[in-house]
């Protein structure tokens, strides 16, 4: 496997990891503790890393729900 294809399953894999972070906010409330790093630089990527899974939550249910395939129960 190329360095490429490494780097492109990896990111696939930390945008899948990010979204489900954003599912179990959105279900239960829980969320990481961004206040416990200490580095600032860290925990603003931190927090942007979640917002992208948040945008992609977003994304996903309302393509979802204007799909004819899934429906509300």
């Amino acid at each position: 496997m190329t360095v490429l294809g490494k780097t492109i399953h990896i990111s696939i894999d930390l945008i899948l990891v990010s979204t489900c972070l954003a599912g179990l906010r959105r279900n239960t409330g829980l969320t990481p503790k961004l206040q416990t790093i200490e580095n600032m630089t860290i925990r603003d990527y931190m927090s942007r890393y979640l917002n992208m899974g948040e945008s992609i939550y977003d994304y996903s249910v309302a393509t979802c729900g204007s799909s004819p395939y899934f429906g509300r129960k």
